[in-house]
């Protein structure tokens, strides 16, 4: 089966993003960077060969994706098994907040067991196991072809980690930067995932390169 070209993009900035709030499920909008950053990722992606779009249901992920796939002339697919974790309790909070509200629990978070779930959210291995299976059907609906998938932060981590065949644990070596698009090979049963590019920002950066001219 040929490998397909997944382009997995993080839904642009929102409000909580820039205060370092957990959203989880929580449906937070893009903000007014966020809406800027989904006008510059259409641009960009408008010179790709793309035939189909997928993403989250949660509006910051559709409202980042809806300029590019209207460029494009693509309907969106939305799945909900490309949300973000659930992240329970902890939604609505800063990394402080959490520690001094739910203590034993942030240990908990922090010791990263794949198989903790968060009071009231999901595990990590539940994150896993559905990110994997979305990836996974999507790739095999489109062999040799070139897909975007918006999605989250979360998402991304697992993805990446997938590819790099690293443990949940493992010390974080990579960025899920908001806009980013992170291009991957992708074949399916069972799946395989390559990076082949990752936190892709340059149609951020030349944006801001301009404004400063």
């Amino acid at each position: 089966m040929s490998s397909t070209e997944l382009l997995l993009i993080r839904h642009g900035e929102t409000a909580w993003n820039a205060e370092h709030r957990i959203q989880g499920h929580l449906d937070i909008p893009l903000s007014a960077t966020g809406i800027r950053q989904a006008a510059l990722l259409a641009d960009r992606l408008a010179r790709e060969t793309i035939v189909a779009v997928y993403s989250s249901e949660l509006t910051r992920a559709r409202l980042t994706a809806e300029p590019f796939a209207a460029r494009l002339g693509l309907d969106i697919t939305s799945d909900t098994r490309l949300r973000e974790r659930s992240f329970g309790v902890f939604e609505g909070l800063t990394q402080d907040e959490i520690a001094a509200r739910h203590p034993e629990g942030f240990r908990r978070w922090r010791e990263r067991d794949p198989a903790w779930a968060i009071d009231e959210g999901e595990s990590g291995q539940q994150l896993i196991d559905r990110v994997l299976s979305a990836l996974h059907d999507i790739t095999l609906r489109h062999p040799g072809e070139s897909v975007a998938v918006v999605t989250h932060g979360g998402v991304l981590d697992v993805v990446y980690r997938a590819a790099r065949a690293l443990h949940w644990g493992a010390p974080r070596e990579h960025q899920m930067l908001n806009a980013s698009i992170n291009r991957l090979g992708a074949r399916a049963s069972p799946l395989a995932l390559s990076i082949v590019g990752w936190g892709d920002v340059a149609h951020l950066e030349q944006a801001r390169d301009e404004s400063l001219t």
